[in-house]
């Protein structure tokens, strides 16, 4: 059992049931969501020991988003609870060929305000064995974007191997800084990202003319790099995608298989599946292996409604050979 490590703002939810559209609805269904706590969270079912780094406000709905996590099976030791108010987004679903739609409301959030200062960091990465954050912290705001940064220097500080899906979400950066003033620092400690040649375009301000560039590049500016992770998707309507994922190293190259993804039920939270399941991989399994695992944890997390994933690793791995799809289990 391994102790992992996540940094991330966590949301309430509001959607229109099923497929209503904003304009046309009259009730929402509440959930709790965020990438890096998604990614926890599908890591603790899968027996790991997750704790998650956030700030909620000290009434009733933060108390309740812990609350939620905990179901999870997140530990919430590292949680803060400070006066303000809790970041909010609305989702749409889309459908055949009309998009999903989601609008924020998270400005001035207390973990916009939060910068960790009273952290105990000994206490927070007492053996751990794993960190992980996203772009969309250091994007909020610039005290989100300092706290990134201690964690990740507390990790290196005790060789805690580190992940990062770079994210890039070009309408978050509203704080003064552009990614590629703040990212590259935290890109320097990290040694699994998880990126597209867009973040890596956007996060350090270089125009790179296709993915095999990005790559020789990132391998030879950050030296602390082991691999680069990414997935496809094929979007050939809101409720059919096609999805494969890569995990590459200076040297080696490799390619999960294919999924024709049909009928989906919710396709939020299925990028912090598949880095749910990358982590996993990569702390039990083979390069190979891994990224089969990651892009099956990302493929059935298409099938599940709400942020996270809710699924065995046995079922992760019998999508993986081809087993039980779609059966009645008896």
């Amino acid at each position: 059992m391994k102790k992992i490590v996540t940094l991330g703002e966590v949301m309430l939810r509001l959607s229109p049931p099923g497929n209503e559209r904003f304009f046309q609805t009259n009730s929402y269904d509440v959930e709790f969501g965020g990438s890096e706590a998604n990614v926890g969270a599908a890591l603790a079912f899968w027996g790991n020991n997750a704790y998650h780094l956030t700030a909620f406000p000290d009434h009733e709905i933060g108390w309740a988003a812990a609350a939620r996590l905990r179901r999870n099976g997140i530990k919430t030791d590292f949680v803060k609870y400070y006066p303000g108010r809790m970041g909010i987004y609305f989702l749409e679903q889309g459908a055949m060929q009309r998009s999903s739609q989601v609008i924020y409301d998270r400005a001035d959030s207390v973990f916009a305000n939060f910068d960790g200062n009273d952290l105990n960091w000994e206490n927070v990465f007492a053996d751990a064995d794993w960190f992980h954050w996203s772009g969309i912290s250091p994007a909020i705001s610039k005290e989100s974007a300092t706290l990134t940064l201690k964690a990740l220097q507390e990790a290196k500080k005790r060789g805690i191997p580190t992940s990062g899906d770079l994210n890039y979400r070009s309408n978050l950066w509203q704080f003064g800084k552009k990614p590629h003033e703040v990212m590259p620092d935290l890109m320097e400690l990290t040694q699994v990202m998880i990126a597209g040649k867009r973040d890596f375009s956007a996060c350090l301000n270089i125009e790179f003319d296709d993915f095999e560039h990005a790559k020789g590049h990132m391998f030879n500016k950050f030296p602390n790099l082991k691999y680069i992770s990414k997935t496809e998707r094929t979007s050939h309507s809101s409720s059919h995608n096609t999805l494969i994922g890569d995990l590459i190293s200076a040297d080696e190259w490799f390619t999960s298989k294919s999924y024709d993804l049909t009928h989906i039920v919710d396709r939020v939270g299925t990028g912090d599946a598949f880095a749910g399941g990358l982590i996993q991989g990569l702390l039990y399994l083979a390069p190979q292996d891994a990224i089969d695992f990651a892009v099956a944890a990302g493929a059935i997390k298409h099938s599940v409604p709400g942020d996270v994933l809710l699924c065995s690793m046995a079922e992760v791995h019998e999508l993986v050979i081809g087993e039980s799809i779609g059966k009645i289990k008896r």
